[in-house]
């Protein structure tokens, strides 16, 4: 639980500045490749470490692509919560 946490929090505040400026604002229709474009730009939610979120994917053993599905999904599930 412990690593899934530290890697998911800051990906949660990536995923979610992606949602926020799509046209829907949301997760709902978000998917995977739109964030992993705003993970090159290192400008884009500049105050994201993305350094922690790839220690966590390597923690987790999994592809950051799949982590960010994972999160997107989750996330989905909660969006009327969220507002996203």
């Amino acid at each position: 639980m412990e690593k899934t946490l530290y890697a998911v929090d800051e990906l949660t505040g990536l995923i979610a500045a992606v949602a926020i400026i799509r046209p829907s604002k949301s997760v709902i229709d978000l998917e995977a490749k739109s964030v992993m474009k705003k993970w090159k730009d290192k400008s884009f939610a500049a105050g994201v470490n993305r350094s922690l979120i790839e220690q966590g994917v390597a923690m987790l053993g999994v592809e950051l692509r799949e982590l960010i599905t994972d999160v997107i999904m989750g996330m989905r599930e909660v969006a009327d919560k969220i507002r996203l």
